[in-house]
């Protein structure tokens, strides 16, 4: 059974990505996979878009309600049971689910996985026999990025750029207006210090992850951020909400 669920997600996803991949490689001038890597990210970025709009407009909405939140667990502190109806209750009437934000991402996680495999294969001109009869066969794909970065090996540079594009990122979605505070109030609650710690731990997982893989995942994460920071810049000018 493992076999055929490997075998299906090769055909489904990982073939068609790779051969995404390697088509525009052949298409686009100069033959540069930079440029094959930026093209096949927005593409994809344009077929997920209603899941990625759908979770930003999620996460979004988790942030701005932390202030809510963070005054019903000063008032009902005593009372657990008490809160997590309250709670509860304040999810429902703002149309909010704490678990909307994690089904969009989750949809997009076998795309991921074959982009990555897509990348490794294609960075090593591996598998190429696994193109469609429509789509050329290069022979060798050159892992040289606007004629100097080997996307091949890992890239320090860009797994930092794409570091700072991930921060960037995160701190869009945070609240600008300063949370409600109930009287004798000390501490963040749970949720909003795991925030926190994320908008600074995944910037610095990227960095650690993206300068031990081929520079092409790095280069893919850095437009991926880009483009969902865009996404996100779109979605406040037309929702009339400010950035952080």
């Amino acid at each position: 059974m493992p076999e055929i669920i490997k075998n299906l997600f090769v055909t489904v996803f990982e073939q068609p990505i790779f051969n995404l991949l390697v088509f525009f490689y052949n298409v686009i001038p100069g033959k540069d996979i930079g440029l094959a890597i930026i093209a096949i990210t927005i593409i994809l970025k344009i077929v997920l878009y209603p899941f990625s709009l759908q979770a930003i407009k999620s996460q979004k909405a988790l942030q701005d309600l932390q202030p809510k939140l963070k005054a019903l667990q000063e008032e009902l502190k005593a009372d657990k049971e008490k809160l997590a109806r309250a709670t509860m209750e304040l999810y429902a009437k703002e149309k909010v689910s704490p678990f909307s934000s994690c089904l969009p991402l989750l949809i997009q996680f076998p795309f991921l996985i074959a982009l990555y495999q897509a990348m490794r294969f294609g960075l090593a001109s591996q598998k190429l026999e696994i193109l469609y009869p429509f789509v050329s066969n290069p022979g060798t794909i050159d892992p040289l990025f606007l004629g100097f970065l080997n996307l091949a090996a890992p890239s320090i540079p860009l797994a930092v750029i794409a570091g700072a594009a991930q921060f960037w990122q995160t701190k869009m979605l945070q609240t600008t207006r300063p949370p409600v505070r109930a009287p004798g109030s000390k501490d963040e609650d749970t949720m909003a210090r795991m925030n926190k710690q994320m908008t600074y731990m995944m910037p610095v997982m990227t960095v650690v992850i993206g300068a031990s893989l081929p520079g092409g995942l790095a280069l893919y994460w850095l437009m991926t951020n880009l483009l969902t920071v865009a996404q996100q810049m779109y979605f406040f000018k037309k929702n009339g909400t400010k950035a952080a």
